[in-house]
């Protein structure tokens, strides 16, 4: 069975790995696959009351990092069969080495990028995950009698990263000062259109005016409106 990779990176902006990743090297391979794995995706909300008001009023503030949470074994008993897949070192590895292993790719310090390296998680078709580390717990659950780890459970939680320049361009696309173009469909009002576009609906005269439309109501289904960036001040 295909084992979890992790790929690590110094450049913050990946190396698309595309068609060659079979040629790239993992940092990590997995000697087990996780036990488990949790996707995680937050909304920050602002949710202060006025004074004297009994509701709460759910402000959008922003869209937190997805995050991805895996927990796995790591062995040091050399009695599991199959344990450590293509990387047969891991067998004979005792737990600590094996752990060492896996934080120098994930956790330790780089001296040229002043923080530790950049990850691609690759398990099956579900994860494909440009990430960094967040957060690591590391439980030891089996000892030799002289108190030597024999068995260590990983559970990591990694952060959905991107470069900066990747994000803004993301956001750039969404913003209300570009010009967006939507086409109408069967039921469409145009204060709502406008209501997604500008996250605000007063601006659904200027946007009749600016496609002239003869009528603002009943749009027929298939036409193309364009939604061009106007003064937030203007009314």
């Amino acid at each position: 069975m295909e084992k979890l990779r992790i790929y690590a990176f110094l450049d913050r902006n990946f190396v698309d790995p595309g068609e060659g990743i079979s040629r790239l090297q993992p940092a990590f391979v997995a000697p087990v696959n996780p036990e488990s794995f949790t996707k995680n995706l937050k909304i920050d909300l602002d949710q202060r009351r006025g004074h004297g008001s009994h509701g709460t009023d759910l402000r959008f503030r922003s869209t937190a990092p997805e995050s991805l949470r895996l927990a796995f074994m790591l062995d040091g008993t050399q009695t599991m069969e199959g344990y450590g897949g293509e990387d047969a070192s891991l067998k004979t590895m005792k737990v600590h080495d094996q752990i060492k292993k896996f934080l120098d790719s994930v956790y330790k310090y780089q001296g040229e990028i002043h923080r530790p390296k950049f990850l691609l998680l690759i398990w099956g078709s579900e994860i494909r995950f440009r990430c960094i580390l967040s957060d690591l717990d590391i439980n030891h659950t089996l000892f030799t009698p002289e108190g030597e780890p024999l068995r260590a459970r990983l559970t990591a939680t990694f952060l959905n990263y991107k470069a900066r320049e990747e994000r803004l361009a993301e956001e750039r696309q969404e913003s209300a000062d570009l010009t967006h173009r939507r086409k109408v469909r069967q039921g469409d009002r145009l204060d709502l259109m406008t209501f997604r576009i500008y996250n605000d609906p007063k601006y659904f005269l200027q946007v009749g005016k600016a496609n002239t439309l003869t009528r603002i109501r009943n749009i027929k289904a298939g036409t193309d409106l364009f939604f061009p960036p106007f003064d937030k001040n203007e009314a």
